[in-house]
């Protein structure tokens, strides 16, 4: 059994984002995971950052009305972020989340006299990214693939040496078809199978 948080981020409950969320979820408590589920939008998370937090960024600690984001990071071996890709990236109200949540002392710890950061996130060790574009996976490459490398790249760095991602990914969704859709959800089912 693995601890599981999902985070997942977008507006409107009945978008073809939070089918795959709720597919996600009930994959893996089927698989037997212990599951928390974070929903951004429903519980009202304000991803902006205040001046003091900005201010005190490199110092240990996270506001209080964000402890339990933290607590459920500390408390997660797996993490599942399911979100739409909006211009090349995450959602605005997901990135706060990292911005305010992944923080020093949570994510991360700058130890005196060093110059880079020290990981704290090592219990951590699986990202698996679910979400959907708009446009081909050509278009998303000629892009750069921001929110790819911020997931892979910049949020890893935080957790286990060895922490492997997954990217469960739907291009074109615009213009695909229910079949493609269906496929897709069951892609998702997959992926958490294999947690």
């Amino acid at each position: 059994m693995t601890r599981v948080l999902v985070v997942y981020c977008h507006p409107n409950p009945e978008s073809f984002t939070a089918a795959a969320c709720n597919r996600a979820v009930v994959a893996l408590r089927s698989g037997g995971h212990d599951v928390r589920l974070t929903d951004l939008y429903a519980e009202g998370f304000d991803p902006s950052m205040s001046c003091d937090e900005r201010r005190t960024h490199k110092q240990p600690g996270i506001a209080p009305e964000l402890q339990q984001y933290a607590d459920d990071l500390r408390w997660a071996q797996a993490l599942v972020l399911v979100y739409p890709t909006w211009w090349s990236s995450q959602p605005a109200m997901l990135k706060g989340w990292v911005d305010r949540v992944w923080v020093a002392g949570v994510a991360w710890d700058l130890p005196a006299g060093a110059n880079v950061v020290r990981p704290l996130l090592r219990n951590i060790r699986r990202i698996v990214v679910v979400t959907g574009h708009g446009s081909s996976k050509f278009v998303n490459a000629l892009e750069g693939e921001a929110g790819k490398r911020t997931v892979t790249r910049s949020m890893r760095a935080m957790c286990a040496r060895r922490t492997r991602t997954r990217w469960c990914a739907i291009y074109g969704l615009d213009a695909t078809s229910e079949s493609a859709r269906d496929r897709f959800l069951r892609k998702v089912e997959r992926a958490m199978s294999r947690l």
